[in-house]
């Protein structure tokens, strides 16, 4: 079980916590404009990389606020915890 840290709450476990998916996806400026092959990529292309990845997550079952983690996917090691809206730490 991973053990979390809130940024508001502190640490707790992943059992407190839901995914939220890649972290700093921009959402698509002229939305009216876009066709079904861009909202498609959007909406479902994601990197999927080996190594420090940053994604969204919500304490559900705490302060139900958004934060950003850098969690290694080969290890699930959370490397670093950061605000919705900060930029992402340096990890080695």
């Amino acid at each position: 079980m991973l053990l979390i840290s809130c940024p508001w709450c502190g640490p707790r476990e992943e059992t407190e916590f839901h995914y939220g998916g890649q972290a700093h996806v921009a959402y698509p400026a002229n939305t009216l404009e876009l066709d079904d092959a861009t909202w498609a990529e959007y909406l479902f292309v994601r990197d999927n990389t080996k190594g420090p990845y940053a994604e969204r997550w919500v304490h559900s079952a705490g302060c139900r606020r958004w934060f950003n983690v850098v969690r290694d996917t080969v290890t699930s090691e959370i490397l670093a915890v950061y605000r919705t809206g900060e930029q992402r730490p340096v990890t080695a």
